[in-house]
């Protein structure tokens, strides 16, 4: 029997029983930890990556070169497929955005998503026929292969319509994404609300907001795949800077004595690479 592509093994995990839930990478440190503890697979965080490198999320400072790689390294590091965050696929035009998935999937990335944010201050989203054109120019250049997620990053900008986001999730569905995403959706009414306007999976990022749903909630109202985004990314630099500003101003050492000692982590990061 052929070997399913990654992209295969990706979309075969939305179509389980019930939401798949991909743990949280930025790099191929996490990317392993994260296939080591069982997860069937990883979605990256660009915000993960920009701040390992000092930089902040969503403001057009990371390179194509330099997320396509750094995730690709994460997908030829592990034996689970890996969603990439491709933020708006590097440039307005479609075009470019083709060429990013390309490159993506050359790098060995199963699915990756292309977002209707512009990431200008005067023009927060794509006109709807341009970003329909992003889309379907992304999923043109996927061929069948590279699983697209189609983001409507509005309510992440302020635009807190509904309606606008059912109207756009459901032409980016039309035009071929085989994943909606709306990062941001308030509640579960709203989160109902757009899974009951769509017939292709829902991703849903948990914790960008107050609310916070446990898995067999999200499975009731029908949500296909979960991930925490930005979460442990935010969750390991809180305790870095919780253990660091307790050395600095108190001169105790409490948290650090309570990490995970050397000996064990070493050895786990050991045995990942006998393998």
């Amino acid at each position: 029997m052929p070997t399913q592509s990654p992209s295969d093994r990706l979309r075969a995990l939305h179509a389980g029983p019930g939401p798949v839930l991909l743990g949280a990478a930025w790099d191929v440190g996490t990317g392993r930890l994260a296939a080591h503890l069982g997860y069937p697979g990883i979605d990256t965080s660009s915000a993960g990556l920009a701040f390992s490198t000092g930089r902040p999320d969503a403001a057009g400072l990371l390179t194509r070169d330099e997320i396509v790689g750094a995730f690709g390294a994460i997908a030829r590091a592990v034996d689970v497929p890996v969603n990439a965050d491709l933020e708006n696929g590097f440039g307005d035009d479609p075009d470019t955005v083709a060429e990013t998935m390309r490159q993506a999937a050359a790098a060995g990335l199963a699915g990756g998503s292309i977002e209707d944010a512009t990431g200008r201050a005067d023009r927060s989203l794509y006109a709807l026929p341009l970003a329909v054109a992003r889309v379907r120019a992304a999923v043109r250049a996927a061929v069948g292969g590279l699983m697209i997620t189609a983001r409507c990053d509005a309510f992440m900008h302020g635009h807190h319509d509904l309606n606008e986001v059912i109207v756009r999730l459901r032409a980016y569905q039309d035009a071929g994404a085989d994943c909606l995403m709306a990062p941001g959706l308030p509640d579960r009414d709203a989160v109902r609300a757009v899974v009951a306007e769509l017939h292709r999976p829902v991703a849903l990022v948990v914790g960008l907001g107050t609310w916070r749903p446990n898995m067999a909630e999200l499975a009731e109202i029908g949500v296909r795949r979960v991930s925490v985004g930005s979460g442990t990314v935010r969750t390991a630099f809180t305790a870095y800077i919780d253990a660091a500003r307790e050395a600095l101003e108190s001169g105790t050492f409490t948290r650090v004595a309570a990490a995970t000692p050397f000996a064990e982590l070493n050895g786990l990061f050991r045995e990942l690479n006998s393998r």
